[in-house]
């Protein structure tokens, strides 16, 4: 082989190698990856449209995920999920507004200040040993069985996760580090925003996550308790008319929007926190 030869055979085999950057192989695992978190959703849907569709598991206890759809397809059209869903959404935003907003004014209140801790942790933690779901009697006497109902539950699902975690996230702060932000020269508020606020946001953007979950869970209980409309009143209303595939609709509903708040929530804290690193799974 002569030396030109060579050259253009290397200079092939190098446009070969060069192909694929390295830049794509980790959008590749990460795809790869993405796959392998969807088969196990994907093979539970499988062996339940097969228990159903065989008989194991009678249509009437648990119809299968196809007459699941189709239900959902009926309702979609005619407006009825939409409305539903709709009304559902507000209750939670305006929950999870107020419970998250106070959480962390209190727990940063609690965190930043010693007679904000004094006055305002003790309260609070005795507040938390009480199942807040079976405040359920005593909201109804305090605020009826309305509106404020459902939006008082989803508040104070809300509340405490963020309360405790924003604390903690506060607590947690290295002293060293504030130290030396005070010896830089930064004043109180250049201290809040470039040390205790990254330092502390790990823990509030899982408290954020936590709260979502218990705010979820509260709005189903809410929901149905006397109410007119949103997705816990379609499956009470299900229920009356043995509506089993509708009722599983409003479960998987709830469950999808558990999945994409937090979905967006892990979004944003990557976002958020690019510049930490934590342990990945090996």
């Amino acid at each position: 082989m002569s030396v030109t030869q060579a050259t253009a055979a290397g200079t092939v085999s190098g446009l070969r190698g060069a192909a694929v950057p390295d830049s794509a192989r980790p959008r590749r695992r990460t795809a790869a990856r993405r796959w392998r978190r969807a088969l196990s959703p994907l093979l539970i849907v499988l062996v339940w449209e097969a228990v159903t569709r065989t008989g194991l598991v009678p249509d009437s206890k648990l119809p299968a995920p196809s007459a699941v759809l189709g239900a959902g397809w009926r309702l979609a059209l005619d407006g009825t999920l939409g409305g539903h869903l709709l009304d559902s959404l507000t209750r939670a935003a305006i929950g999870l507004a107020v419970g998250g907003g106070l959480g962390l004014v209190l727990g940063a209140a609690a965190g930043l200040i010693r007679l904000g801790d004094d006055l305002i942790d003790p309260p609070v933690q005795m507040a938390r040993m009480l199942p807040h779901l079976g405040l359920v009697p005593l909201l109804i006497i305090w605020v009826g069985i309305g509106e404020p109902l459902k939006i008082s539950l989803v508040a104070l699902g809300a509340f405490f996760p963020v309360y405790l975690n924003a604390y903690a996230g506060i607590r947690g702060i290295d002293e060293r580090l504030v130290e030396a932000a005070r010896t830089c020269g930064l004043s109180a508020l250049a201290r809040l925003r470039h040390v205790v606020l990254p330092g502390a946001l790990p823990s509030l953007f899982l408290g954020l996550r936590l709260a979502f979950a218990a705010g979820w869970l509260s709005l189903v209980v809410g929901e149905q308790v006397n109410a007119q409309s949103g997705i816990g009143f379609m499956m009470m209303e299900a229920r009356e008319f043995s509506q089993t595939d509708v009722v599983v609709l409003g479960l998987l509903v709830y469950a999808l929007l558990g999945l994409l708040s937090d979905f967006v929530l892990r979004i944003a804290e990557r976002r958020a926190l690019a510049w930490r690193r934590g342990l990945r799974a090996t």
